[in-house]
Protein backbone atom coordinates (compact mmCIF):
# COMPACT_ATOMS: atom_id res chain seq x y z
CA UNK A 1 0.00 0.00 0.00
CA UNK A 2 1.31 3.47 -0.86
CA UNK A 3 2.60 5.48 2.10
CA UNK A 4 0.17 8.35 1.59
CA UNK A 5 -0.97 10.57 4.47
CA UNK A 6 -4.51 9.74 3.33
CA UNK A 7 -4.05 6.29 4.82
CA UNK A 8 -4.57 7.89 8.24
CA UNK A 9 -8.23 8.40 7.42
CA UNK A 10 -10.79 5.77 8.33
CA UNK A 11 -13.51 6.95 5.93
CA UNK A 12 -13.15 9.17 2.88
CA UNK A 13 -16.18 10.17 0.79
CA UNK A 14 -15.89 11.61 -2.72
CA UNK A 15 -18.94 13.25 -4.31
CA UNK A 16 -19.55 14.12 -7.96
CA UNK A 17 -20.19 12.52 -11.31
CA UNK A 18 -18.82 11.62 -14.68
CA UNK A 19 -15.16 11.27 -15.48
CA UNK A 20 -13.98 13.51 -12.62
CA UNK A 21 -15.31 11.41 -9.75
CA UNK A 22 -14.15 8.21 -11.43
CA UNK A 23 -10.65 9.66 -11.69
CA UNK A 24 -10.59 10.51 -7.97
CA UNK A 25 -11.93 7.10 -6.95
CA UNK A 26 -9.37 5.38 -9.15
CA UNK A 27 -6.57 7.56 -7.70
CA UNK A 28 -7.56 6.69 -4.13
CA UNK A 29 -8.58 3.07 -4.72
CA UNK A 30 -5.66 1.93 -2.52
CA UNK A 31 -7.94 2.88 0.40
CA UNK A 32 -10.26 -0.01 -0.52
CA UNK A 33 -13.51 -0.14 1.52
CA UNK A 34 -12.51 2.99 3.45
CA UNK A 35 -13.34 4.98 0.29
CA UNK A 36 -16.90 5.72 -0.86
CA UNK A 37 -18.06 7.45 -4.04
CA UNK A 38 -21.48 9.13 -4.06
CA UNK A 39 -22.50 9.52 -7.69
CA UNK A 40 -24.80 12.00 -9.40
CA UNK A 41 -27.73 10.33 -11.19
CA UNK A 42 -29.29 13.20 -13.14
CA UNK A 43 -27.64 12.76 -16.55
CA UNK A 44 -30.14 12.77 -19.42
CA UNK A 45 -27.84 12.58 -22.44
CA UNK A 46 -26.43 9.84 -24.67
CA UNK A 47 -27.09 6.18 -23.96
CA UNK A 48 -28.12 7.02 -20.40
CA UNK A 49 -30.70 9.55 -21.57
CA UNK A 50 -32.22 7.08 -24.03
CA UNK A 51 -32.59 4.47 -21.30
CA UNK A 52 -34.12 7.02 -18.96
CA UNK A 53 -36.73 8.05 -21.52
CA UNK A 54 -37.63 4.46 -22.36
CA UNK A 55 -37.36 2.77 -18.95
CA UNK A 56 -37.91 5.57 -16.38
CA UNK A 57 -34.74 4.55 -14.54
CA UNK A 58 -31.98 6.43 -12.75
CA UNK A 59 -29.04 7.66 -14.81
CA UNK A 60 -26.57 4.78 -15.01
CA UNK A 61 -23.81 6.45 -17.03
CA UNK A 62 -21.83 8.12 -14.25
CA UNK A 63 -22.12 5.04 -12.04
CA UNK A 64 -20.82 2.90 -14.91
CA UNK A 65 -17.96 5.33 -15.49
CA UNK A 66 -16.87 5.18 -11.85
CA UNK A 67 -17.07 1.39 -11.74
CA UNK A 68 -15.16 1.13 -15.00
CA UNK A 69 -12.33 3.35 -13.75
CA UNK A 70 -12.12 1.31 -10.55
CA UNK A 71 -11.96 -2.03 -12.39
CA UNK A 72 -8.62 -3.76 -12.88
CA UNK A 73 -7.19 -3.05 -16.33
CA UNK A 74 -6.87 -4.68 -18.69
CA UNK A 75 -9.57 -7.25 -18.00
CA UNK A 76 -12.43 -8.84 -19.90
CA UNK A 77 -14.84 -7.39 -17.36
CA UNK A 78 -13.69 -3.79 -17.83
CA UNK A 79 -13.67 -4.17 -21.64
CA UNK A 80 -17.21 -5.54 -21.65
CA UNK A 81 -18.42 -2.85 -19.26
CA UNK A 82 -17.16 -0.08 -21.55
CA UNK A 83 -18.18 -1.70 -24.85
CA UNK A 84 -20.30 0.59 -27.04
CA UNK A 85 -22.42 -0.80 -29.87
CA UNK A 86 -21.71 0.42 -33.38
CA UNK A 87 -23.68 -0.17 -36.59
CA UNK A 88 -27.19 0.98 -37.39
CA UNK A 89 -29.73 -0.55 -35.05
CA UNK A 90 -31.65 0.16 -31.86
CA UNK A 91 -28.47 -0.72 -29.94
CA UNK A 92 -26.28 1.76 -31.79
CA UNK A 93 -24.29 3.97 -29.36
CA UNK A 94 -25.68 2.17 -26.34
CA UNK A 95 -23.09 1.27 -23.73
CA UNK A 96 -23.10 -2.37 -22.65
CA UNK A 97 -22.32 -1.41 -19.05
CA UNK A 98 -25.45 0.75 -18.89
CA UNK A 99 -27.56 -2.11 -20.24
CA UNK A 100 -26.05 -4.57 -17.76
CA UNK A 101 -26.79 -2.26 -14.83
CA UNK A 102 -30.34 -1.70 -16.07
CA UNK A 103 -30.92 -5.45 -16.43
CA UNK A 104 -29.52 -6.15 -12.96
CA UNK A 105 -31.67 -3.38 -11.52
CA UNK A 106 -34.76 -5.10 -12.91
CA UNK A 107 -33.62 -8.37 -11.35
CA UNK A 108 -32.75 -6.82 -7.98
CA UNK A 109 -34.77 -5.13 -5.29
CA UNK A 110 -32.95 -1.81 -5.60
CA UNK A 111 -30.41 -0.07 -7.85
CA UNK A 112 -27.68 -0.22 -5.20
CA UNK A 113 -27.96 -4.02 -5.28
CA UNK A 114 -27.17 -3.91 -9.00
CA UNK A 115 -24.13 -1.72 -8.38
CA UNK A 116 -22.87 -4.01 -5.63
CA UNK A 117 -23.22 -7.06 -7.88
CA UNK A 118 -21.01 -5.36 -10.48
CA UNK A 119 -18.52 -4.40 -7.78
CA UNK A 120 -18.31 -8.05 -6.79
CA UNK A 121 -17.93 -9.23 -10.40
CA UNK A 122 -15.19 -6.68 -11.11
CA UNK A 123 -13.49 -7.20 -7.72
CA UNK A 124 -13.93 -3.57 -6.61
CA UNK A 125 -13.49 -2.85 -2.88
CA UNK A 126 -14.35 0.86 -3.05
CA UNK A 127 -18.00 1.52 -2.33
CA UNK A 128 -19.99 3.23 -5.09
CA UNK A 129 -23.43 4.60 -4.19
CA UNK A 130 -26.01 6.43 -6.34
CA UNK A 131 -27.06 9.74 -4.80
CA UNK A 132 -30.67 8.52 -5.02
CA UNK A 133 -32.33 5.32 -6.18
CA UNK A 134 -35.26 7.20 -7.67
CA UNK A 135 -35.26 8.94 -11.07
CA UNK A 136 -34.99 12.71 -10.99
CA UNK A 137 -33.92 15.56 -13.27
CA UNK A 138 -31.78 18.62 -12.71
CA UNK A 139 -33.58 21.95 -13.16
CA UNK A 140 -32.00 25.40 -13.40
CA UNK A 141 -33.91 28.58 -12.57
CA UNK A 142 -33.10 31.69 -14.59
CA UNK A 143 -33.24 35.28 -13.36
CA UNK A 144 -36.46 35.81 -15.37
CA UNK A 145 -38.08 32.90 -13.52
CA UNK A 146 -37.94 30.41 -16.40
CA UNK A 147 -36.93 26.83 -15.70
CA UNK A 148 -34.42 24.88 -17.77
CA UNK A 149 -35.20 21.18 -17.45
CA UNK A 150 -32.54 18.47 -17.80
CA UNK A 151 -28.81 18.20 -17.18
CA UNK A 152 -27.80 18.47 -20.83
CA UNK A 153 -29.98 21.55 -21.24
CA UNK A 154 -28.54 23.14 -18.09
CA UNK A 155 -25.02 22.63 -19.42
CA UNK A 156 -26.08 24.37 -22.63
CA UNK A 157 -27.42 27.52 -20.96
CA UNK A 158 -25.94 30.84 -22.08
CA UNK A 159 -26.57 32.66 -18.80
CA UNK A 160 -25.84 31.85 -15.19
CA UNK A 161 -28.73 30.26 -13.30
CA UNK A 162 -29.74 31.81 -10.01
CA UNK A 163 -30.64 28.46 -8.43
CA UNK A 164 -30.89 24.73 -9.06
CA UNK A 165 -33.43 22.13 -8.01
CA UNK A 166 -34.40 18.53 -8.59
CA UNK A 167 -37.71 17.49 -10.14
CA UNK A 168 -39.18 15.48 -8.68
CA UNK A 169 -37.48 15.88 -5.32
CA UNK A 170 -36.35 12.39 -4.31
CA UNK A 171 -34.83 10.75 -1.25
CA UNK A 172 -31.09 10.43 -0.81
CA UNK A 173 -29.82 6.86 -0.64
CA UNK A 174 -29.58 5.91 3.04
CA UNK A 175 -26.12 4.37 2.61
CA UNK A 176 -24.84 7.65 1.17
CA UNK A 177 -25.95 9.58 4.25
CA UNK A 178 -24.46 6.95 6.55
CA UNK A 179 -21.13 7.15 4.70
CA UNK A 180 -21.08 10.95 5.06
CA UNK A 181 -21.89 10.75 8.78
CA UNK A 182 -18.87 8.47 9.25
CA UNK A 183 -16.53 10.44 6.99
CA UNK A 184 -13.25 11.97 8.15
CA UNK A 185 -12.72 13.69 4.80
CA UNK A 186 -15.14 14.72 2.04
CA UNK A 187 -13.90 15.45 -1.48
CA UNK A 188 -15.95 17.43 -3.99
CA UNK A 189 -15.09 17.35 -7.71
CA UNK A 190 -13.49 17.68 -10.11
CA UNK A 191 -16.24 17.89 -12.70
CA UNK A 192 -18.94 20.21 -13.90
CA UNK A 193 -19.93 22.35 -10.94
CA UNK A 194 -23.62 22.63 -11.81
CA UNK A 195 -24.25 19.19 -13.29
CA UNK A 196 -21.82 16.87 -11.46
CA UNK A 197 -21.01 18.37 -8.06
CA UNK A 198 -24.25 20.16 -7.25
CA UNK A 199 -26.95 17.50 -7.96
CA UNK A 200 -26.16 15.25 -4.96
CA UNK A 201 -25.98 18.31 -2.70
CA UNK A 202 -29.51 19.32 -3.70
CA UNK A 203 -30.87 16.34 -1.74
CA UNK A 204 -31.86 17.72 1.71
CA UNK A 205 -30.83 14.66 3.74
CA UNK A 206 -27.48 14.44 1.99
CA UNK A 207 -26.65 18.14 2.36
CA UNK A 208 -27.78 18.05 5.99
CA UNK A 209 -25.53 15.05 6.61
CA UNK A 210 -22.57 17.03 5.25
CA UNK A 211 -23.51 20.09 7.31
CA UNK A 212 -23.67 17.96 10.47
CA UNK A 213 -20.48 16.08 9.65
CA UNK A 214 -17.20 16.78 11.40
CA UNK A 215 -15.34 15.88 8.22
CA UNK A 216 -13.08 18.37 6.50
CA UNK A 217 -14.04 19.28 2.92
CA UNK A 218 -11.64 19.58 -0.02
CA UNK A 219 -12.78 20.89 -3.41
CA UNK A 220 -10.79 19.74 -6.45
CA UNK A 221 -10.94 22.24 -9.29
CA UNK A 222 -11.08 21.41 -13.00
CA UNK A 223 -8.00 21.66 -15.20
CA UNK A 224 -9.62 24.21 -17.51
CA UNK A 225 -12.68 26.44 -17.53
CA UNK A 226 -15.94 24.65 -18.15
CA UNK A 227 -17.56 25.00 -21.60
CA UNK A 228 -20.94 25.28 -19.90
CA UNK A 229 -23.23 27.63 -18.03
CA UNK A 230 -20.75 27.49 -15.12
CA UNK A 231 -18.12 29.24 -17.25
CA UNK A 232 -18.58 32.52 -15.38
CA UNK A 233 -18.58 30.92 -11.94
CA UNK A 234 -15.34 32.07 -10.33
CA UNK A 235 -13.97 30.08 -7.39
CA UNK A 236 -15.45 32.56 -4.90
CA UNK A 237 -18.91 32.16 -6.41
CA UNK A 238 -18.68 28.36 -6.34
CA UNK A 239 -17.63 28.45 -2.70
CA UNK A 240 -20.57 30.75 -1.91
CA UNK A 241 -23.02 28.35 -3.56
CA UNK A 242 -21.56 25.45 -1.60
CA UNK A 243 -21.70 27.35 1.67
CA UNK A 244 -25.34 28.32 1.11
CA UNK A 245 -26.49 24.80 0.32
CA UNK A 246 -24.45 23.16 3.10
CA UNK A 247 -25.81 25.33 5.89
CA UNK A 248 -22.80 27.66 5.88
CA UNK A 249 -20.36 24.79 6.35
CA UNK A 250 -17.16 25.91 4.68
CA UNK A 251 -14.89 24.18 2.19
CA UNK A 252 -11.65 23.80 4.15
CA UNK A 253 -9.25 23.59 1.22
CA UNK A 254 -9.17 23.89 -2.56
CA UNK A 255 -6.86 21.91 -4.85
CA UNK A 256 -6.03 23.48 -8.22
CA UNK A 257 -3.73 22.59 -11.09
CA UNK A 258 -0.51 24.60 -11.20
CA UNK A 259 2.79 24.30 -13.03
CA UNK A 260 4.56 23.89 -9.69
CA UNK A 261 3.63 23.13 -6.09
CA UNK A 262 2.78 26.14 -3.97
CA UNK A 263 0.09 27.29 -1.56
CA UNK A 264 -1.84 30.50 -1.06
CA UNK A 265 -4.09 30.65 2.01
CA UNK A 266 -6.35 27.60 1.76
CA UNK A 267 -5.61 26.90 -1.90
CA UNK A 268 -2.96 24.41 -3.02
CA UNK A 269 -1.55 24.45 -6.55
CA UNK A 270 0.01 21.23 -7.80
CA UNK A 271 0.86 19.78 -11.26
CA UNK A 272 -2.26 17.65 -11.76
CA UNK A 273 -2.44 17.25 -15.53
CA UNK A 274 -1.87 13.76 -16.91
CA UNK A 275 1.06 13.47 -19.32
CA UNK A 276 -0.88 10.87 -21.31
CA UNK A 277 -4.28 12.61 -21.34
CA UNK A 278 -3.97 16.39 -21.23
CA UNK A 279 -7.65 16.82 -20.42
CA UNK A 280 -7.53 14.50 -17.40
CA UNK A 281 -6.10 14.66 -13.90
CA UNK A 282 -3.14 12.39 -13.21
CA UNK A 283 -4.18 9.73 -10.72
CA UNK A 284 -0.89 9.65 -8.85
CA UNK A 285 -0.77 13.44 -8.67
CA UNK A 286 -4.26 13.57 -7.12
CA UNK A 287 -3.21 11.20 -4.34
CA UNK A 288 0.09 13.02 -3.78
CA UNK A 289 -1.51 16.47 -3.69
CA UNK A 290 -4.29 15.42 -1.32
CA UNK A 291 -1.72 13.80 0.97
CA UNK A 292 0.30 17.02 0.99
CA UNK A 293 -2.84 18.96 1.89
CA UNK A 294 -3.86 16.74 4.78
CA UNK A 295 -0.28 16.72 6.08
CA UNK A 296 0.24 20.47 5.77
CA UNK A 297 -3.14 21.47 7.17
CA UNK A 298 -3.32 18.57 9.63
CA UNK A 299 -6.78 17.76 8.30
CA UNK A 300 -6.20 14.21 9.47
CA UNK A 301 -6.12 15.14 13.16
CA UNK A 302 -9.80 14.18 13.43
CA UNK A 303 -9.23 10.82 11.70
Amino acid sequence: MQDYALNRFNNVVAIGGGHGLGRVLSALSFMGPRLTGIVATTDNGGSTGRLRREQDCIAWGDLRNCLSQLASRPSVGSLLFEYRFAGDSELTNHNLGNLILLALDELCVRPLDAVNLIRKLLNIDTKVIPMSEQPTHLVAIQSCGNKIFGEVEVDGMHEDPIALSLEPMVEATDEACVAIAAADLIILGPGSFLTSIMPPLLLPKLSEAIADSKAKIVLIENLTQEPSSALNFCLEKRLQWLSQILGNKQVDHVLCHGEDYHCADNVTYYPLRSKHHQGMHDRGAIAEALSLIVSKDKLSESA
